[in-house]
């Protein structure tokens, strides 16, 4: 079984964000790039998955040549191969989500996996978006997974608790914290990687079907007052309350 993991290059979330001269993208000098930590999960389900049933495992990412350095990462935690979609150019979720579906196509994955959101966008919905254009059966935000003879069982969260949902291959599966525990890359790892092929393919083409406009930077908060240490602050503070928060 082929098993694909799509791989997201994203801004350390400790990194210090500033935005472009365009007003449109983040300025990337002096910012460090990672592996999306959701697709940590996505990675560890991949390669435990190929433990247990066989298979191989095949990074796929759109992007430019930074993208590299997450690939290799991946290929050091026990990814068999990878494939980078060249784009230097930006592209909104079903861009992407075109592009990898095309490419899922191409080599016969049967099992796709996703972090659940990707760290930069947190749009949440380029593994739906895959899944719909390859009409493959979804499942999101998963915490645990059970893979036997084609059959899936996935318990997923759910705003106040968990669902349980039981779908087949093929399918796509986005990955939650709490689904398993990310393996360390090891020296052996790391230094196969090295020797490892990163195949660089043309992204397929999709148009945008949004643009961004305009980044800006959230309105700074204003510092907190003390009205008083007794009963006495109660009418300066219902006053504050409505006449300058207006929240009553």
């Amino acid at each position: 079984m082929k098993i694909a993991v799509c791989v997201s290059h994203v801004p350390d979330t400790a990194a210090k964000i500033s935005i472009g001269p365009d007003g449109k993208n983040i300025d990337p000098d002096g910012v460090t790039f990672v592996v999306n930590p959701y697709d940590e999960f996505a990675i560890e389900e991949a390669l435990k998955t190929r433990e247990k049933s066989g298979g191989e495992v095949i990074i796929l990412s759109v992007g430019s040549d930074a993208n590299k350095e997450s690939i290799r990462k991946a290929l050091a935690m026990g990814a068999d191969s990878a494939v980078l979609l060249k784009d230097d150019s930006w592209r909104d979720s079903v861009a992407v989500a075109g592009a990898l579906a095309d490419e899922i196509k191409n080599i016969g994955a049967e099992l796709v996996f996703f972090g659940k959101q990707s760290v930069d966008y947190d749009n949440s919905i380029v593994g739906q978006l895959t899944a719909e254009i390859l009409g493959f059966n979804c499942v999101s935000v998963v915490v645990s997974l059970d893979i036997n003879d084609g059959k899936i069982r996935a318990e997923r969260e759910i705003e106040g608790g968990k669902e349980v949902v039981e779908t087949s291959l093929p399918a796509v599966i986005t990955a939650q914290k709490g689904l398993n525990e990310p393996r360390y890359a090891s020296l052996k790892g790391i230094m196969a990687a090295k020797k490892k092929t990163i195949e660089e393919k043309p992204a397929a083409t999709y148009e945008n079907l949004s643009e961004v406009t305009e980044m800006k930077r959230p309105q700074v908060k204003q510092p907190g007052k003390i009205i008083g240490t007794d009963a006495s602050a109660v009418p300066e503070l219902v006053r504050l309350l409505k006449e300058e928060a207006k929240v009553i």
